[in-house]
């Protein structure tokens, strides 16, 4: 089964860069869609961004579109999303998952989870 680690998390002054990274330990990684998602103290959690199994297919919440990017790369079982132009709203613990169905916006479409990385933006 799919064991997932996040890292890259930090502290960034707004408008900032940086990349998370999501390692994944199972075999069958390659045939999981990916997802990245957000929770804010005081609020639900949040779609980001998701990756098809093979990179042909992208989502991205509105908030996020044309500042995050989510990529992959199967031979090394790491999903990537990197993050431009932050700001404070971004603040949140962001999680990666694995979906064995779908590149889907919806967080119970999704089978395993990581346990999240802080990420902070701040002056």
């Amino acid at each position: 089964q799919a064991q997932l680690v996040e890292s890259g998390g930090g502290l960034v002054q707004p408008g900032g860069s940086l990349t998370l990274s999501c390692a994944a330990s199972g075999r069958t990684f390659s045939t999981y869609a990916m997802g990245w998602f957000r929770q804010a103290p005081g609020k639900e959690r949040e779609f980001v961004a998701a990756i098809s199994w093979d990179s042909r297919s992208t989502n991205y919440a509105d908030s996020v579109k044309g500042r995050f990017t989510i990529s992959r790369d199967n031979a090394q079982n790491t999903v990537y999303l990197r993050m431009n132009n932050l700001k404070p709203e971004d603040t949140a613990v962001y999680s990666c998952a694995a979906s064995k169905t779908y590149n889907s916006r919806y967080s119970g479409r999704y089978d395993y989870w990581g346990q999240g990385t802080q990420v902070t933006v701040s002056s």
